[in-house]
């Protein structure tokens, strides 16, 4: 069987993602969604990507060199804000492969990233981790993310010695931000070992993000990072830390790639997501839902991870989650 990928460049996930595909038997070709991981290019195509379509364009037309000579079973596109090929441009992959089931999965929601809709014709399956554009549009299907292989093997280290009592890593996003800032400060008195990474795609998206939002008005430079963490960097991080902080950006109720993450090393969370509840991993043991302020007397606090049925925990792999969108 043959699979193409199209995806975001995010951590290693287009790496993980692959060879998990390899061992379910697939023989995968894998693409960025984009021409570049350069951060101005990454910068351009989410504030106004016209700019570049020269640029789209050739790059469109390199992959489909690739692609023309293939004859694929599957296409699967995972999109978020990232995708800079036009409605035209997924036509047109279609009709390159009639035979193939095309599938799209949505990691950002319709309120951040609308312009997704104009390809779902194309689509014979169309999944979303946000449960409120299930219930908005009849043609998608709700599938939370998924939790790889790597944080089921921290779970499964216990004599890794902790060094953090909590640690963030995430683009920041204006409500991320600030939340993120708030819990930190907070949670000082019992949490004062802690470690945050903003991340910036580019320096020109700071500027651009800076500027439109009040919540990063009063931000310095040199509090964000302009390169991503690797994929052993997050793992030492995460194995490392006690406890892992995850905020939604504004217009997001789907659970973001850390809860699952958090889920899959089995490591307490504390998450502004408050959708989370509904979820049949939450227990207030491992996970505490942040309103704006903390009760230190949650069972959160006083009690060490409580573990889950095994059914349930394994729901959430990377295994089970290719299973379904490819079945």
């Amino acid at each position: 069987m043959k699979l193409l990928l199209i995806m975001p460049n995010f951590f290693d996930y287009p790496q993980v993602i692959s060879e998990e595909l390899n061992n379910l038997g697939y023989e995968v070709d894998c693409f960025d969604d984009r021409p570049s991981t350069n951060g101005f290019i990454k910068a351009i195509i989410r504030v106004k990507k016209d700019l570049i379509n020269h640029y789209i364009k050739v790059y469109f037309n390199k992959m489909m060199e690739t692609v023309r000579k293939n004859r694929y079973d599957i296409v699967l596109l995972i999109s978020g804000q990232s995708l800079s090929f036009s409605a035209d441009m997924i036509k047109e992959v279609r009709k390159s492969q009639p035979n193939a089931k095309f599938v799209l999965y949505q990691w950002d929601s319709l309120r951040n990233f609308p312009s997704i809709q104009n390809v779902h014709e194309y689509f014979d399956k169309c999944y979303s981790f946000d449960k409120e554009d299930v219930n908005d549009n009849s043609n998608l299907k709700f599938l939370p993310l998924f939790y790889s292989k790597r944080y089921e093997e921290i779970a499964q280290k216990a004599d890794i010695e902790i060094k953090y009592d909590f640690c963030f890593v995430g683009t920041a996003h204006p409500k991320k931000y600030k939340y993120i800032n708030m819990m930190s400060e907070q949670l000082m008195t019992v949490y004062n070992n802690q470690f945050i990474y903003f991340f910036f795609p580019s320096r020109l998206v700071f500027l651009f993000r800076k500027l439109r939002n009040m919540e990063l008005r009063k931000a310095q430079y040199n509090e964000f990072h302009y390169t991503p963490l690797n994929g052993e960097e997050m793992d030492k991080l995460i194995s490392q830390s006690r406890c892992i902080l995850d905020s939604a950006q504004a217009g997001q109720v789907g659970l973001t790639i850390r809860v699952l993450e958090a889920l899959g090393a089995k490591k307490k969370l504390i998450t502004t997501n408050e959708d989370i509840k509904n979820y049949d991993f939450y227990q207030e043991e491992n996970i505490y839902v942040y309103d704006g302020k903390f009760d230190y007397n949650s069972v959160f606090f006083s009690q060490d991870y409580k573990s889950i049925a095994k059914e349930i925990y394994e729901k959430y792999s990377l295994k089970n989650w290719l299973k379904i969108i490819l079945s």
